[in-house]
């Protein structure tokens, strides 16, 4: 039987996201997954408590990081993968396509400092790619739909598989940004759906379902196929891609969409001090028609 994985999971309630440490007990190797760095939106305060509190789990256990993964440029959190890069020395990867997301909102913020060719991370990663993680291999499945760079990371019997299904009693991802599209989220779900049923499945999100008063989310392929509200086995694609289309239409962007976008396709960096040591992020207004010529 192949090794399997050690997983700790560390749960960000503000955020509503799960990261993940997860580790080679045969090596001491690690990785984290999706890792969140605390951003506090009112007062524009930044600080690194969540990514503190795995490097914490980390030393305790006399664990080496070396890798920093994430499934995808979340809208919801700010990324803590600059910070645990420079603490730890791990390298960051995300999937190839990061290039389609920065070629969107490069322009949307005017960022020009942003490349878009993928270098803030240390590593694009290829659908079907497998590298080490000590004695532990880890498969790159892309998973497109909630945005066009998804991936998840297959690691033994442990699938992470960022925003593209939530637990069964709650669903699936939105596909509404610039660049989703539900048919194919549909079918990278399905991809994932056709693992072994026992395969265990680690959300990056849980929101509590209705009826439901413990957060959770770690489930299996079985449960997915079995239970899950918007594709369990017998709906269609294009049931889901309608049912998709009117769920999105009534969602309201996430409230830390402008800030974590802007640092997300940095890989995680923040925006360069300006001339009185400042670091600022760009708010981009949409003005009605009756401001748009108002100076």
């Amino acid at each position: 039987m192949s090794p399997q994985p050690l997983i700790q999971a560390f749960f960000d309630e503000v955020t509503n996201t799960v990261s993940y440490l997860v580790v080679d007990s045969a090596t001491g190797r690690a990785a984290v997954v999706d890792p969140v760095l605390d951003y506090e939106q009112r007062s524009g305060k930044v600080s690194a408590r969540s990514a503190d509190a795995i490097l914490g789990a980390a030393a305790q256990r006399g664990l080496h990081i070396e890798w920093i993964l994430e499934t995808h440029a979340h809208a919801d959190h700010l990324s803590a993968a600059r910070y645990l890069r420079a603490k730890t020395g791990a390298r960051v990867a995300i999937g190839e396509h990061i290039r389609a997301v920065q070629e969107i909102f490069r322009p949307a913020f005017n960022l020009d400092d942003v490349p878009v060719e993928g270098e803030a991370f240390d590593r694009l990663l290829r659908d079907g790619e497998t590298f080490s993680l000590g004695e532990l291999q880890v498969e790159v499945l892309h998973t497109p739909g909630h945005t066009p760079a998804c991936v998840s990371y297959r690691i033994g019997n442990a699938v992470f598989v960022g925003d593209t299904l939530f637990m069964p009693d709650y669903g699936t991802a939105r596909a509404d940004f610039p660049g989703g599209d539900a048919r194919t989220l549909y079918r990278s779900i399905r991809r994932l759906l056709d693992l072994p049923p026992e395969a265990e499945l680690f959300m990056c999100h849980d929101y509590k379902a209705p009826g439901r008063d413990q957060y959770a989310w770690q489930t299996t392929v079985a449960e997915e196929r079995a239970r899950n509200v918007h594709v369990r086995e017998g709906v269609t694609e294009s049931e889901f891609v309608a049912l998709r289309a009117t769920r999105d239409a009534s969602l309201a962007a996430p409230a830390l969409l402008l800030p974590s976008i802007q640092v997300n396709i940095r890989g995680g960096r923040l925006p360069a001090p300006e001339s009185n040591g400042v670091r600022y992020l760009k708010i981009p207004m949409r003005l009605g028609k009756e401001l748009a010529d108002i100076d």
